[in-house]
């Protein structure tokens, strides 16, 4: 059973042929056919029309030597048959035709392109119906050959027929003329047959270029492919034609438009129907791209790429893929936060460890004296630092980060404190920690980062609320400071004074501080470091 399936396969494979032969085979095929045909019916009506011409001349011929006096004067006994076979060669010869024969009434012949036929009875058989005073024509076989006769009955002044006339053509002479009248035809026919081959190849390449040289199954196995990508991508994807309308949109995109509130079917609809907030006409216009970019639509808010489509360098579409910012921002919390805590665990560790080497060799000094003072001076150390920290910022995730974050500026040899007036209850939402967590972190390392090559290495982080719903983040630093012209880009996306790959962190803070619907200040001077104050709304909860 296998092997007969094998088989089929191979024999299925076998006769795969490729497109361009599979082009170039059926013009060809159909060009031979639509020319055999033709040339079949132009052939029998040319034929035709020959053999009703040579008949209307063999009629004509026959006509009037029925009527020429030597040939009644002949068959009346009145002139003698060698004058009568003398005259019917001289009209043979100057009518083109093969034969012209003159019989009497019992069939006798007075006249023949075969002079010893004359005098003989005539044998064709078909001579019956013109003794009875008939006119017509026929084709049958004569001591010639096959041959198209004219019989016309020959009559007196009185009009008694006495004789017929038997004029004739042999169907030799008509099948060459019928072949020199179609040979033109068959010579336009192979021409016609070349120009059909050579415009099926020419048809079957240009097919073929315009399909990338694929064969039809790797163009369906391509288009399934695509088609699962495009449908199982966790982005919404709509493709746009030239005029804006909508060609495609999967699955996602459907998912995503209907939780804005569009929910009946867009293929065919213009974008700007859809989402107006699209400049997408300059897109196909102009062929500018939109990276990354924010946009609100129904509630939701959509962060979208929308790229021109080019065909031969030119547009002639668009693509536009889009995502829940929620989703996104989940998603990027996640590995934010993810490390920053890492960071900060690292950082205790490297310090703990440090102490624990201190500890160690002061064992094996054995001086167990100053090892007691030294770990009192640590617990004390630590219990006042975390002890300060947690009386002021009741959010325990919180100061565990800020924790982390001291024990990293200490390795980095500079020092993070708190302000004493720093307060931070814990948050009704608990959503928000995260976001404080991304934009103190971000302002820490920021402020870290800029102490580099600096006298006194010191950060403040001030925290507390403000007003009702409101909490100020204040993070200054005894940095190198900035000038005007880097504060007004600092936030920019991908803007760093540090290296490249750089310059996602004030970015970052920027974007959630906009989302949050709050504000950035920044102040800075060259040499007397930089302040970054934000404005975010917050609730905090009633302590119980």
């Amino acid at each position: 059973m296998n092997e007969t399936v094998e088989g089929a396969r191979r024999m299925k494979r076998k006769w795969n042929l490729p497109l361009q032969l599979k082009i170039t085979l059926l013009v060809c095929g159909v060009s031979i056919l639509c020319l055999l045909v033709t040339n079949y019916f132009i052939q029998r009506n040319v034929e035709q029309t020959i053999v009703d011409h040579i008949r209307d001349e063999a009629k004509d011929v026959s006509k009037s030597a029925a009527i020429n006096p030597i040939f009644i004067a002949g068959l009346k006994g009145e002139i003698s048959d060698a004058e009568i076979q003398a005259y019917a060669e001289r009209i043979r010869k100057a009518t083109d035709v093969r034969f012209l024969v003159v019989l009497d009434m019992n069939g006798i012949r007075k006249s023949h392109p075969m002079p010893d036929k004359i005098g003989q009875k005539y044998a064709g058989g078909d001579a019956d119906d013109v003794f009875k005073g008939k006119e017509y024509s026929s084709i049958a076989e004569g001591t010639l050959g096959e041959s198209l006769r004219y019989f016309t009955p020959v009559k007196d002044e009185n009009g008694k027929q006495i004789g017929a006339i038997l004029v004739g053509v042999l169907l030799d002479d008509v099948e060459k003329k019928v072949w020199e009248s179609t040979r033109l035809i068959l010579v336009s026919m192979v021409i016609g047959l070349a120009i059909g081959m050579i415009g099926a190849i020419l048809l079957g390449r240009k097919v073929k270029n315009i399909l990338f040289g694929m064969e039809p199954a790797e163009i369906a196995n391509l288009l399934e492919q695509r088609s699962a990508v495009v449908e199982h991508a966790r982005e919404g994807v709509i493709a746009l034609g030239k005029d804006s309308t909508i060609t495609l949109l999967n699955q996602e995109a459907t998912r995503l438009l209907a939780s804005m509130g569009v929910k009946e079917s867009l293929v065919g609809v213009h974008l700007a129907k859809v989402l107006p907030q699209l400049p997408i006409d300059s897109i196909l216009d102009k062929g500018n791209k939109i990276l990354d970019q924010e946009y609100s639509v129904g509630g939701v808010v959509i962060v979208t790429n929308i790229v021109p489509i080019y065909v031969d360098g030119v547009i002639t579409g668009a693509v536009a893929t889009f995502r829940d910012k929620t989703e996104i921002k989940q998603l990027a919390e996640q590995l934010t936060g993810a490390r920053i805590y890492a960071e900060a665990l690292r950082s205790q560790t490297h310090e703990f460890m440090n102490k624990l080497h201190v500890i160690l060799g002061m064992v094996q000094m054995e001086i167990y004296d100053q090892l007691v003072d030294y770990v009192k001076q640590i617990s004390h150390s630590f219990q006042s630092e975390v002890g300060y920290l947690t009386a002021r910022i009741k959010d325990p995730v919180i100061t565990g980060f800020v924790i982390g974050k001291v024990s990293y500026a200490r390795e980095k040899g500079a020092t993070l404190e708190l302000s004493e007036n720093s307060f931070l209850p814990k948050s009704k939402d608990q959503a928000i920690v995260q976001d404080i967590i991304t934009i103190v972190g971000n302002l820490i390392d920021n402020s870290l980062d800029a102490l580099n090559g600096c006298g006194e290495k010191k950060v403040t982080l001030d925290i507390y609320p403000i007003d009702k719903g409101s909490l100020s983040i204040t993070v200054s630093d005894t940095g190198i400071g900035m000038s005007k012209s880097v504060q007004l880009m600092v936030l920019e996306k991908g803007f760093s004074t540090k290296g490249a790959n750089r310059g996602l962190g004030l970015y970052l803070i920027e974007k959630v501080t906009e989302n949050l619907g709050g504000s950035i200040n920044i102040s800075s001077k060259i040499g007397k470091g930089s302040t970054f104050k934000i404005v975010i709304p917050y609730e905090g909860k009633d302590e119980e």
